[in-house]
């Protein structure tokens, strides 16, 4: 077989796979039934993606994940979350978007969990997501994903809670897929290595 006959196979390959999975993205827009206002601009071919790929291209588990995002997303609001609502958290700096890119043109937001200044998980979390939202709206067209910078400076146990950990994951895991691209862990203590793997081992952000 010549390389030209291979390269047509490879792109008619390419050309199928992208068919089957406009199939796919078109299966759960129909599921979804008629959507209005911000849950019609939500559900974009890119997002409803996203979710599919999330649970690998299984119909109706991404239908069912999609739509516990739809009513989270028309329940919390948090694309309306405003800046003087979480200000108080965001004193210490201890979650911000960088005002620049990495190579890959990704959105970065840097973590400092050893700037902890808050207790009410609450809080903690809807600047969390404040910031996620941030992130995403910078993104540049044609990128999906942000990279997160996790700098462990001045981090000790009592820093650790188990409460806002699990919210995290159950947030990002459900709201967020795909949005992660990579996660750097800068001076994370030795201990901190098994307590990120046993919270977001399964979690697919």
């Amino acid at each position: 077989m010549s390389s030209g006959s291979g390269a047509n196979n490879g792109h008619a390959k390419e050309a199928a796979l992208y068919e089957q999975q406009l199939s796919k993205i078109g299966e759960v827009r129909a599921a979804l039934g008629q959507l209005s206002g911000k849950s019609a601009l939500y559900c974009s071919d890119g997002s409803i993606a996203r979710y599919l790929i999330a649970r690998n291209w299984d119909v109706r588990k991404a239908t069912k994940m999609l739509m516990k995002t739809l009513k989270w997303r028309s329940e919390y609001k948090p694309d309306e979350i405003r800046w003087d609502e979480i200000s108080g958290e965001a004193m210490t700096g201890k979650i911000y978007r960088s005002d620049y890119f990495d190579k890959s043109g990704r959105s970065i937001l840097v973590m400092r969990p050893g700037c902890q200044n808050t207790k009410k998980s609450k809080g903690q979390i809807r600047y969390l997501v404040y910031c996620m939202e941030n992130a995403i709206l910078n993104l540049p067209a044609g990128q999906d994903q942000m990279v997160w910078l996790i700098d462990f400076a001045g981090f000790s146990l009592p820093n650790v809670s188990l409460l806002v950990t699990k919210l995290t994951a159950d947030v990002l895991q459900g709201h967020y897929p795909e949005r992660l691209g990579v996660a750097i862990l800068y001076n994370a203590p030795k201990f901190f290595e098994s307590f990120w793997k046993a919270q977001f081992a399964v979690a697919e952000l």
